[in-house]
């Protein structure tokens, strides 16, 4: 293995990571320089943003023909924001939970995770698959807009303000010098997706291991990095809301926007493994759904969730990696988590959100 590999996967990260940050702020400071609310600009341009790398790595992964590299992507970086991020999170300080998260959005978020399962069980992803998941965040996209406006106008705003607005830069030449940083920000995207793209496919082939694990593994990590210092810096500021709606957010969008546009652009369907359909997906979903009662319970994130979360996340890639070597261990290994921790971890969070549904409804508990 070349010393260009490791090359082209830290200098792709590194591209994609300052990439999504010039684009952020040159969009965000144009737009409050065009009057538009700095609530919109957070809900629109800020979320794009963190998830930028993930959109650039998936969609050229797409156009070149490289399926397991763009799906593994999505699934990867869907399960390392909640196991890993959330988890560090929580390590830092307990994360509170708002009650919209729990009733609205994470509840979208599982809903959309299903159906990319859904549109993903023929083996593929189609041009008309793509436009429905597209069609999907755009609705949602429209709806977030139209509520935020309404409680602009009766005069709540959001911490988004405080870092945006105030930066609108009172030169002449303003919407010129952020035009330039966000023409910058994508081309720094666009070079660094094809950097790491090109380093994932030599290590694979290196390493043996398939351009899915590399995709659900290395590639979901890097393309993750502004997830993980938004939602940690967050925490470490006590804004732990921020930290929680972070995450829910930028799974939405890979799961709704990323795996959309690149099912759009591609010029042929989006060839889904098997694995994928079978595993991936499966624990991906899993992972969604155990948001809700550890969510609901007390609407908040404690230290020792925070640790069963990155737990099962060094357990998932073990396994991957186990599998990828063909051991036998794996197989082992899987039956042991699926046959006893997960049932045990499922019935731990349902005892634990069913106390705080009676709690919640006043009833006594003995």
């Amino acid at each position: 293995m070349s010393l260009l590999v490791f090359i082209y996967l830290i200098g792709g990260f590194v591209l994609l990571v300052i990439g999504a940050e010039v684009l952020v702020r040159g969009a965000a400071r144009l737009a409050a320089r065009f009057g538009i609310s700095p609530l919109i600009i957070g809900l629109t341009v800020v979320a794009f943003g963190t998830s930028a790398p993930e959109m650039a790595v998936s969609t050229q992964s797409a156009f070149l023909g490289q399926g397991d590299i763009a799906i593994g992507n999505v699934i990867g970086s869907n399960i390392f924001n909640v196991l890993f991020i959330l988890g560090l999170s929580a390590l830092i300080t307990p994360l509170l939970v708002s009650r919209q998260l729990v009733r609205l959005d994470v509840p979208i978020m599982i809903a959309a995770g299903f159906l990319a399962w859904f549109l993903a069980m023929d083996g593929s992803y189609s041009r008309l698959d793509g436009f429905i998941l597209f069609t999907c965040i755009i609705s949602y996209t429209s709806y977030l807009i139209i509520s935020s406006l309404k409680a602009w106008k009766a005069g709540k705003a959001l911490e988004i303000d405080d870092e945006y607005s105030s930066q609108v830069n009172p030169h002449r030449f303003a919407w010129l010098i952020n035009s330039a940083y966000i023409l910058a920000g994508l081309v720094l995207l666009v070079a660094g997706s094809n950097l790491l793209v090109s380093g994932a496919v030599s290590l694979a082939q290196a390493l043996g291991l398939s351009e899915l694990v590399i995709g659900l593994t290395i590639i979901a990590v890097g393309t993750s990095l502004p997830e993980l210092a938004t939602s940690l810096i967050a925490a470490w500021k006590g804004e732990r809301d921020i930290a929680v709606g972070n995450i829910v957010g930028s799974n939405l969008f890979n799961l709704l926007a990323v795996l959309g546009l690149a099912g759009l652009v591609s010029p042929q369907s989006i060839a889904v493994a098997s694995s994928a359909i079978a595993f991936d997906f499966p624990v991906m979903l899993a992972v969604m759904v155990a948001c809700l009662p550890i969510f609901f319970a007390g609407y908040r994130i404690n230290r020792w969730e925070g640790a069963l979360f990155l737990g099962y996340y060094i357990a998932y890639t073990a396994y991957l990696i186990m599998q990828s070597n063909g051991e036998d261990f794996a197989t082992t290994f899987a039956n042991a988590m699926i046959g006893y921790v997960v049932p045990l971890t499922a019935i731990t969070l349902f005892v634990i959100a069913a106390r705080a549904w009676r709690i919640q409804r006043g009833v006594t508990i003995d």
